[in-house]
């Protein structure tokens, strides 16, 4: 299976594409959309979805995956501003008739560390040890990206080894 993990935000939507169908987990590509900052609302989202879409076909993905959308009360403005970004990778997933999986932040870190707390450099580290090293260049955000393909990979591999009856 080819998962393609997205970490979606206005200035640069992170994203890791990772193939499953050996034993080892292996990375396909991983790197950020980053559109110019000046143009419209509009115009940034539609760098993004397109950025995306070329991604989606070029490594023909089969799923994509997102955070879920968390907020504080104290950035809702940063949270709506993001959820524009996250409902363009949204849209590219529906227009390729892709599957798309959400996992809470959480849920990412406690699967790759086993502290739902851990910080940015715990997972980065952990990441490491699935996928046999990181790259530098990879920001944080296609670190980021890059974890949830991997714990979605995770979950669907435990998933296809339980019984049929245990399969909800």
């Amino acid at each position: 299976m080819v998962i393609l993990g997205v970490d979606p935000g206005l200035n640069a939507t992170g994203y890791g594409i990772i193939e499953t169908r050996s034993p080892r987990l292996h990375v396909l590509t991983a790197g950020d959309i980053r559109p110019p900052r000046t143009p419209a609302l509009p115009e940034r989202l539609a760098f993004i979805h397109e950025a995306l879409s070329r991604l989606i076909s070029r490594y023909q993905a089969e799923t994509v995956v997102l955070e879920q959308l968390f907020t504080h009360h104290a950035h809702v403005t940063t949270a709506a501003l993001m959820a524009h970004a996250r409902g363009v990778a949204c849209l590219a997933a529906e227009e390729h008739r892709l599957p798309l999986a959400e996992y809470p932040p959480t849920q990412v870190k406690k699967s790759l560390t086993g502290n739902g707390a851990a910080s940015k450099g715990q997972v980065a580290r952990m990441l490491g040890q699935w996928l046999d090293g990181t790259d530098a260049s990879w920001s944080a955000d296609a670190t980021d990206a890059l974890a949830l393909a991997v714990v979605h990979a995770r979950i669907e591999r435990q998933r296809r080894n339980l019984p049929a009856e245990m399969v909800g």
